[in-house]
């Protein structure tokens, strides 16, 4: 009884499931876009169009901004804006599935990312997750990964995973202290507008007008509004090593649309895909086994969260 009591999903849960499904649907619209757009241009535009959504839900609140507020929502926002363009940066040569999976890797990361800011050693299960991990990374890369010649998207996609996992370790320091409104709008501004600063650096352009990368730079906006808005509301009481259980589904929705989509990993790269998501189920199998053992004194979301 005691492992349903850690299976049943509280609202907040819920709400992270169901926008891990949202999550991984975006990665197939991305490397879409990336055939009629630049990556920084994308990213700026896809992220002021979610920042631009959150003002007008938002407005209200943002009367009473505080430096706080503004401090915490673009440390967030920097991590976003790392993440996620070297995640798109990456799209433009891999497919959808695979930049998923490798993405994946954010979550063993997790645990370790705690030890360094809470000074909590995580458990030797995260390590052996680390471990089953960096393995499914060298299936899905191919070959060339045992030449040591990832390739560039490759490269670029596994470095977006330290400030994804950072995002996540940011939003639980944060959670309970800012406003909700506040920080959301904030940080996909600040990571729109670097997005945007990055081109000159780089010596990307402005893209000819194509509809696809405006209705998936549209769409994807409203979607990471959504996606943030519910991760900055649910981990104010879910703690980040609880979501990231949560979050191992995001490459399997992912492998899921890209094959509907018509994309064809080779069985290597699905055995690596499942490798990942082993690694990182078993990076927090501490947790679960917690669980079992649990009296049902201790709330759910306490036993690893940071005090």
């Amino acid at each position: 009884m005691a492992s349903l009591r850690w299976m049943r999903l509280r609202p907040q849960e819920a709400a992270l499931l169901a926008i891990t499904a949202v999550w991984g649907s975006t990665f197939l619209l991305v490397h879409w876009a990336m055939q009629h757009s630049g990556p920084w241009f994308f990213v700026g535009i896809r992220f002021l169009v979610a920042g631009a959504i959150s003002v007008v839900i938002f407005r209200r609140v943002l009367r009473g901004i505080r430096w706080r507020d503004i401090g915490a929502g673009v440390a967030i926002g920097v991590m976003i804006y790392l993440g996620y363009g070297l995640q798109t940066l990456g799209l433009q040569t891999i497919d959808s599935s695979t930049s998923a999976f490798i993405t994946a890797m954010y979550v063993p990361l997790v645990p370790l990312a705690q030890w360094a800011v809470f000074r909590r050693r995580p458990p030797v299960m995260a390590f052996v997750g680390a471990g089953l991990a960096f393995v499914g990374l060298l299936l899905i890369a191919g070959p060339d990964a045992f030449a040591l010649s990832l390739g560039a998207g490759e490269i670029a996609t596994m470095i977006s995973t330290l400030p994804i996992a950072a995002e996540i370790i940011l939003i639980s320091v944060f959670a309970g202290r800012i406003d909700l409104g506040r920080i959301t709008v904030i940080q996909l501004l600040t990571a729109g507008v670097l997005g945007l600063l990055t081109m000159p650096l780089v010596g990307e352009g402005v893209p000819e007008f194509s509809w696809i990368w405006v209705g998936c730079a549209v769409g994807l906006g409203a979607a990471s509004c959504l996606i943030q808005l519910t991760m900055n509301w649910a981990q104010k009481s879910v703690s980040p090593t609880r979501a990231t259980v949560i979050y191992a589904g995001e490459p399997v929705w992912a492998g899921v649309i890209g094959r509907i989509a018509g994309e064809r990993l080779p069985a290597t790269a699905l055995l690596g895909g499942a490798l990942v998501v082993l690694g990182i189920l078993a990076s927090e199998l501490r947790l679960v086994l917690k669980r079992s053992r649990d009296d049902g004194n201790t709330p759910p979301d306490r036993a690893l969260h940071p005090t």
